[in-house]
């Protein structure tokens, strides 16, 4: 089999399609280089010496550039490879994302952690500059999720920490300072939260009998169907506000949910989480997570 001849064909192929049927590129792209790096594995003798073999890499760069142009460097060909590895190895291929989308994943090395990222991006429409901000931030760290995609629960969508990014951080961090931080950027936020998360109102007045409440942040998630009643609290995590954020979510669940949506859930976001305390004060209804502040340049 003359390797170098099927690879050449894939490309021009590619060029042609990608031409031709613009709307479709990104799935011509990511399947003409899967088989450009199988082609290229092959040709190295299998997977195991692909790995390390650049030489005929460097051949067939300086011959693909001589009778095609520019845009096949080695470097290039060496990350059609490195896809092709990675897609046979478990990561899923969506033909919705670009090739650059997976560049930028190429530097994680947990099959798992790439497939969120990947599941992310086509979910929540992410371009390739809020992928590598994702990805910066260590998201998938911080919401400790180790589930199959498939079937998520709410609380593996809560990232922790909240990172809340200002442009001016005050020295007193009290919770109005926390609510104002969150309001200057709410869409960032949502994303920081986690997952199909939608805003629904701030302080949002409710009364108890007669006792008149405040809930913090009123947020819908369209993943799971339900309302979420957002506490921000600036210090330590107390029992105490368990038993809060349970009125508030009994409230919206007998007065602003609807019959079609699921039960009400609530967060409590704090400057730290005692593990103890809520090991007996919990209720399956109630997660919590902290937050991190972070000056935004």
């Amino acid at each position: 089999m003359n390797y170098y001849t099927e690879i050449k064909e894939t490309l021009v192929k590619n060029e042609i399609y990608k031409k031709a049927k613009d709307y479709s590129k990104n799935k011509s792209d990511l399947n003409s280089y899967y088989e450009v790096g199988r082609l290229l594995v092959e040709a190295q003798g299998g997977e195991e010496r692909a790995k390390y073999g650049n030489r005929l890499i460097r051949e067939y760069s300086e011959r693909l550039t001589k009778e095609l142009g520019k845009g096949f460097q080695s470097s290039n060909l060496k990350r059609m490879r490195q896809f092709y590895l990675l897609v046979k190895n478990g990561v899923s291929l969506r033909h919705q994302l670009t090739f650059t989308h997976y560049r930028s994943l190429f530097s994680l090395n947990n099959v798992q952690e790439i497939n969120y990222y990947l599941y992310i991006c086509e979910k929540q429409n992410l371009s390739v500059r809020e992928l590598r901000e994702r990805i910066k931030s260590k998201e998938y760290d911080r919401i400790g999720y180790k589930e199959e995609l498939s079937e998520p629960k709410v609380n593996t969508l809560i990232k922790n920490p909240i990172v809340i990014k200002s442009t001016n951080i005050p020295e007193k961090v009290t919770e109005y300072a926390l609510h104002n931080l969150i309001l200057e950027n709410m869409d960032d936020f949502l994303k920081q939260l986690g997952v199909g998360f939608l805003y629904g109102g701030h302080e949002v007045k409710i009364k108890i009998g007669k006792d008149k409440h405040s809930i913090d942040f009123l947020l819908f998630n369209y993943r799971f169907n339900c309302f979420v009643v957002i506490e921000v609290k600036a210090g330590r995590f107390k029992a105490d506000y368990i038993g809060q954020v349970m009125k508030y979510i009994n409230y919206v669940d007998d007065n602003i949910k609807e019959p079609f949506n699921d039960k009400t859930v609530g967060v409590i976001i704090c400057r730290e989480v005692n593990g103890y305390v809520l090991k007996y004060c919990s209720d399956n209804r109630i997660f919590t997570t902290t937050y991190n502040l972070k000056s935004k340049i």
